[in-house]
């Protein structure tokens, strides 16, 4: 068996590993084993590239390799094993814009390699050289746009700059001018290629990838996260087809893919236009929000109070949210809930599709606290209930629970479907301060009549709740009598 053959026997083999990956990561039970195969996959797919690239490399191109590899799987585990859960976006957006970066720099070598310093035509001729200049200019326009892309994205997510979108005077007709200017400059390059044009493509791109996203509101952050995953999986499959690499084409199509319908499916769980979010909100215009209106007197309530509210509840619901993260609570909330349920209390889990700023995250961190996977229920499954139950705590959730988002249709989260927790009797809402949410939208819901506010880091309530708990479960001791 050759070495090409072996290489292209392995790539198959990488490729029906990744698949079983998307497969386990489908499911919080099989998602370790999904990550075993998909270790799995990439070691044997690197392992079979080096030995193709063995066939005619230098003993310096080797090293090279060797050096890079070695540089990037540090870089890699270190932020890997540094990277707290809160900064799981960040990271994943900052991965995004590698594979932007990588694929627009194989599509320069692409042209640079052809039809650089006059050696257009010695390999690549024809139709066939239109098609390689076809795949050069769209590799560099897709690699563009996802670098810049992820960068925004990056910087928002880490509130860098502001989560609000950028509303440009014309950023529509601006959006539409940059694909127009792609499209024309894509034909005028495959017929008479030149360094110019992709130079001006380049530029064109990273302006319309850094435009789209900044153009985008924190509320649809969520979606912007699985939608710079998409644009990373087409990208790599734009280089799979420039490197002539079979392996790179497909696993650049099912990340692509697999971004684009979880875009998708992220998008109608908050009611949005899959083509608007995309678009940098095209289509529509987005409401001012009335941050700044009088919407009444909050109340206030301690961690001894909750505790004594929750000692005569009959049902409770915990919607968690991004606060949760930030303050790790999910192991003494993981406690609260195992206490009460030992009390009798049906205590059960509320999970918004897009609650933290990562598909699943808050699933994620109940899992990781141990939190029985039958009482975490998502949206559709517990909307109904709220009004039967008699106390909800909202732990650092704050835009998946807002009220105006199903009440007012002026509000710039209008029509998101929401975890309606203000059905419930009473409702106890954890957070630092009265600060917006992510979306930079006001919630009414501190304001109603049944919620009440516990100030705090919502790891630090939690666990003066708990206290709270045991000195009330305590027995009281006996009277001791004088005579014997």
């Amino acid at each position: 068996m050759t070495t090409a053959t072996a290489a292209e026997a392995a790539y198959v083999v990488a490729a029906l590993l990744f698949i079983l990956s998307l497969a386990g990561l489908s499911q919080h039970r099989t998602s370790r084993s999904g990550v075993v195969w998909g270790i799995a996959g990439m070691v044997i797919a690197l392992a079979a590239t080096v030995g193709l690239a063995s066939r005619s490399a230098t003993a310096t191109g080797l090293v090279l390799i060797a050096v890079a590899t070695a540089v990037g799987a540090g870089i890699g585990l270190w932020r890997a094993r540094v990277v707290e859960m809160t900064g799981m976006p960040e990271l994943i957006a900052i991965m995004h814009s590698l594979v932007g970066l990588a694929a627009a720099f194989v599509g320069w070598n692409g042209y640079l390699d052809v039809d650089a310093g006059g050696h257009t035509g010695q390999e690549i001729t024809g139709s066939l050289l239109r098609i390689h200049h076809a795949e050069v200019f769209i590799g560099v326009f897709i690699g563009a746009v996802t670098f810049t892309g992820s960068v925004v994205a990056y910087l928002k997510l880490s509130a860098r700059i502001k989560s609000r979108p950028l509303m440009l005077p014309g950023r529509h007709a601006l959006n539409l001018g940059a694909l127009a200017a792609f499209v024309a400059l894509t034909a005028a390059f495959v017929a008479r290629p030149h360094m110019g044009l992709l130079i001006a493509v380049t530029v064109v791109a990273l302006a319309l990838g850094a435009h789209l996203v900044a153009s985008i509101g924190g509320g649809d952050m969520p979606v912007v996260v699985s939608m710079l995953n998409s644009y990373s999986g087409w990208a790599a499959a734009a280089s799979g087809f420039l490197l002539a690499n079979n392996l790179l084409i497909v696993t650049g199509a099912l990340v692509g893919s697999s971004g684009a319908y979880l875009s998708y499916i992220m998008c109608k769980a908050m009611n949005r236009s899959f083509l608007s979010v995309i678009a940098g909100g095209f289509g529509g215009e987005t409401a001012v929000a009335s941050d700044g209106a009088d919407q009444g007197e909050h109340r206030e309530i301690s961690a001894e109070e909750t505790a004594e509210l929750l000692q005569d509840a009959t049902s409770v619901i915990i919607t968690p949210g991004y606060g949760m993260a930030v303050a790790q609570a999910q192991y003494p909330v993981a406690e609260l809930a195992r206490k009460l349920r030992e009390r009798g209390v049906d205590v059960r889990f509320g999970i918004h599709p897009v609650a933290g700023r990562l598909p699943g995250h808050m699933n994620v961190l109940l899992a990781e606290a141990n939190v029985p996977y039958d009482i975490v229920l998502e949206m559709d499954e517990i909307n109904d209930d709220f009004a039967a139950t008699s106390v909800v705590l909202v732990i650092g959730a704050n835009d998946t629970v807002n009220p105006s988002a199903a009440e007012d249709p002026a509000s710039p989260i209008a029509g998101m479907p929401v975890l309606h927790v203000w059905e419930a009797a009473q409702v106890v809402v954890f957070k630092r301060s009265m600060a917006t949410g992510y979306a930079g939208v006001q919630n009414p819901l501190f304001f109603r009549e049944n919620s009440q506010m516990l100030f705090g880091d919502a790891k630090q309530r939690v666990e003066d709740i708990l206290r709270g708990l045991d000195a009330t479960a305590a027995p009281v001791p006996a009277m001791v009598g004088t005579n014997r």
